[in-house]
């Protein structure tokens, strides 16, 4: 960390931290005010720890979302298969849910300080990381600058820049290579990411493919799921999943659309569940009958839009149809992820702007398992075309199966990148006493 531009960030970044704390305080108690964060494990926030450090080589892993902590489970796996502790940190109550869930005691959860120099400081003089592993687009200043400072390796990966950010960085190129250069290895998605990160002042880059194509399908309850099947029955479904203001509307109109011709049920998956009351609100005004799975309401024939207002359930939602349009696309930008449902078979129909999975997209849509769509009244024609033509609708399934299997091996490829900074650590974790290393 010896060069000016580092220094000078780094002054920065601790001034504002001393600046920013009050502020922040009051914000984090807004947000637990709203239920955004949990009361009683606040404190970690600000890099208190409510768990015990074990003995040994330990990693820090950091998963944003729900998304990124999908994709980095598998990882983890393999780094605990060395013998290797992990702390797992995430920045929402829905992603702190599904790590209890997918992972349990395979790692400590906390949830990430918040990136001020006291709380970064607070939290890695307790933990001690040997290394960090940060998912996908990550990059907070004082993280970085605190980690590099100590000279903890810190490694991105499933690395991913968006047409946006990079934009943005390249707007602040000077403070862009001071933190960047902080970075022991990026591991990206794709060639593009790749690039874009060595331009922006990363030294080591690898590319390693999208990890969220090696992660298992989502978990669901075969009971539940047998129950809705026979409330459906014959019924024709299709569903409108990570969908975000105005395209539940649009998810609506397709549905009065199509009504009278195939007696569909329409499945909307909101990205974020706390708006499910609005939208509701907003489908009844329109006539329109609603189910609600934290309800549990029964999928009667008249309903008309079962809203599936739960977290960590889009296996569910996606083994009930064969048709799923993936939102952020239409009306939002950056898109989600469309490999879930490829991977659980339906076909998948999708706004175009999906920067954020564009690599993704190209591969399905050059095997024949993704369509674009450009407006409300193209989505519609494409659901009613699948809906009433099993056979396209079956080509799209195969083809979706066929193309996530040929994008598998992320998970190796980064297993292989990672070995030179894991590999130390599982000596050392296996030389420890048995007990210790259990503790």
């Amino acid at each position: 960390m010896s060069s000016p531009r580092a220094r000078f960030a780094l002054g920065v970044y601790r001034t504002a931290g001393v600046i920013a704390s009050p502020i922040v305080g009051a914000y984090l108690a807004y947000r637990t005010a709203k239920g955004k964060e949990e009361r009683a494990r606040r404190t970690e926030r600000f890099g208190y720890a409510s768990a015990n450090r074990p003995q040994g080589p330990l990693v820090w892993f950091h998963a944003a979302s729900v998304g990124e902590t999908n994709a980095v489970i598998p990882l983890i796996r393999e780094i605990r298969r060395r013998d290797i502790h992990v702390i797992l940190t995430t920045g929402t109550i829905t992603s702190a849910r599904l790590a209890a869930e997918r992972i349990g005691n395979e790692a400590i959860h906390q949830y990430v300080p918040l990136d001020l120099k006291p709380a970064v400081s607070r939290f890695l003089e307790y933990w001690q990381p040997d290394c960090a592993i940060i998912a996908e687009s990550e990059i907070w200043p004082a993280t970085v600058m605190e980690l590099g400072r100590r000279r903890i390796p810190q490694i991105l990966v499933n690395a991913r820049m968006s047409d946006r950010s990079f934009a943005r960085w390249q707007r602040r190129t000077a403070i862009a290579e001071a933190l960047f250069e902080n970075l022991a290895l990026v591991i990206a998605q794709s060639d593009i990411d790749a690039e874009r990160f060595r331009d922006l002042g990363a030294r080591h880059v690898t590319t390693s493919g999208n990890l969220k194509v090696d992660t298992d399908a989502p978990p669901y309850d075969a009971s539940v799921l047998a129950r809705y099947k026979k409330q459906i029955g014959d019924r024709k479904t299709w569903a409108a999943i990570s969908t975000f203001d105005g395209e539940e509307n649009a998810a609506a109109v397709v549905h009065r659309t199509l009504k009278e011709r195939n007696a569909q049920l329409t499945i909307i998956v909101p990205r974020h569940p706390e708006r499910s009351d609005e939208i509701e609100e907003m489908l009844v005004k329109q006539g329109l009958k609603v189910a609600r799975r934290t309800r549990d309401d029964v999928l009667s024939p008249d309903v008309d839009i079962f809203l599936g207002d739960t977290i960590g359930e889009m296996g569910l939602y996606l083994r009930m149809t064969e048709v799923a349009f993936v939102g952020r696309s239409l009306f939002a930008e950056g898109g989600q992820n469309p490999l879930e449902p490829a991977m659980l078979g339906c076909a998948v129909l999708s706004g175009s702007n999906v920067q954020n999975f564009r690599e993704a997209y190209q591969k399905l849509a050059r095997r024949g398992s993704a369509r674009m769509v450009r407006d409300t009244e193209m989505l519609a024609k494409g659901v009613h075309y699948l809906l009433i033509n099993g056979e396209a609708r079956r080509s799209m399934i195969e083809a979706g199966v066929t193309a996530v299997q040929e994008m598998r091996g992320a998970l190796t490829a980064t297993v292989k990148s990672l070995e030179p900074y894991i590999n130390p650590l599982t000596v050392k974790a296996r030389l420890l006493p048995r007990s210790v290393a259990e503790g």
